[in-house]
């Protein structure tokens, strides 16, 4: 019904543009060819002003609307040690790109009513202008150097690999993500803390689904668990491959964002700052959070929070699917939950698979 009511009304706006159409022949032929131009570019240039105010005014109206449940100025906050010169390199492109918006925007529908044609009126051949020039060559390239020298500054910060002198398992842990249609497939090392080898041609779907080579014994103790659980306040390095196309290892909460690629393994260190449970009760402080959840209304939306991973590359008719959680506990309880956690060696499958 919601479909056919739609197209409904796309047949009707194509009938009326097409009926303003006649009507503007008809007034064309009745009052002349100059006439009607006159009054056309009138009329066009005041309709560009009422537009320009009213979209003005939608977009400040939205943006604070939805400022308060956005990722980067809403109650979930950055919960990584990097994401604070994220959220300021964010903000500070978004202020120096808010004004410029601004400015072209007015200027824009400005210019094309204050010089729209009018009677006894005559075009100025205007070449150039050595100091206009100059400005709008000069503050953009300003603005530009500033925003590239940050975002250097803040990639070179956050896209660094471990320090050679830190000891896996005690100075920081490493897991993986391997994307695929439609999933992803999470791997934790066991009590050596060491990601086995893998060979994709040893991939088997029911059994091997990551072709883990069993021959290297650091396989043997790695498991993969449906909800990966991090200790908070440690560094952690996340392999990230794809065993079919493009996929992007996301973790928002976290401004975590890494393409994984087929054949090209990547990487990104981040450190958790907060807990799940310190999330939860700083939002449960959220007038709107205290909602019911809608899977479940006898619990608060608050009470439901997790971090997630998502991807954010749209690698199918199923990407929507392709969503994990990501518990952030202490350490004891990190401790607690690798202790109970089994690996996904099996001796016989191994067996047969040599």
């Amino acid at each position: 019904m919601g479909f056919l009511l739609g197209l409904l009304c796309v047949v009707l706006i194509g009938l009326i543009v097409i009926q303003i159409g006649r009507v503007s022949e008809l007034a064309t032929q009745i009052r002349g060819a100059r006439e009607s131009q006159l009054a056309t570019n009138q009329f066009h240039s005041v309709f560009g002003m009422v537009f320009m105010a009213v979209f003005m005014l939608a977009s400040v109206v939205s943006a604070i609307y939805y400022a308060p449940s956005s990722l980067y100025h809403g109650p979930v906050v950055s919960a990584s040690e990097h994401g604070s010169a994220i959220d300021f390199l964010f903000d500070t492109t978004l202020f120096f790109t808010g004004i410029i918006f601004v400015l072209c925007h007015i200027l824009l529908f400005y210019f094309a009513w204050r010089y729209r044609e009018r009677e006894n009126t005559k075009a100025i051949f205007w070449a150039h202008n050595n100091k206009l020039e100059m400005i709008w060559m000069g503050i953009p390239a300003v603005v530009m150097t500033f925003l590239v020298i940050q975002g250097i500054y803040t990639w070179n910060n956050t896209m660094t690999d471990v320090p050679a002198n830190w000891v896996l398992g005690k100075d920081y842990i490493e897991i993986e993500g391997t994307g695929q249609q439609f999933a992803w497939i999470l791997r934790h090392p066991g009590v050596d803390n060491q990601l086995g080898s893998r060979d994709f041609r040893k991939i088997d779907n029911a059994n091997n689904p990551l072709g883990l080579d069993w021959t290297d014994k650091r396989n043997h103790d790695d498991f993969m668990p449906d909800v990966m659980y991090l200790p908070v306040n440690m560094p952690v390095r996340v392999r990230i491959t794809s065993k079919d196309v493009l996929h992007n290892f996301y973790l928002p909460q976290h401004r975590v964002k890494m393409d994984a690629v087929p054949g090209m393994p990547t990487y990104f260190i981040f450190k958790p700052t907060i807990t799940t449970d310190e999330m939860r009760q700083k939002l449960s402080k959220e007038k709107e959070w205290q909602e019911p959840y809608k899977g479940d209304p006898e619990k608060k939306r608050w009470e439901m929070f997790d971090y997630e991973l998502a991807c954010a590359e749209l690698c199918g008719k199923g990407h929507y699917s392709m969503r994990r959680v990501i518990k952030i506990v202490t350490m004891e309880e990190y401790l607690k939950w690798l202790g109970e956690q089994k690996t996904y060696y099996n001796p016989e499958n191994a067996l047969s698979a040599q």
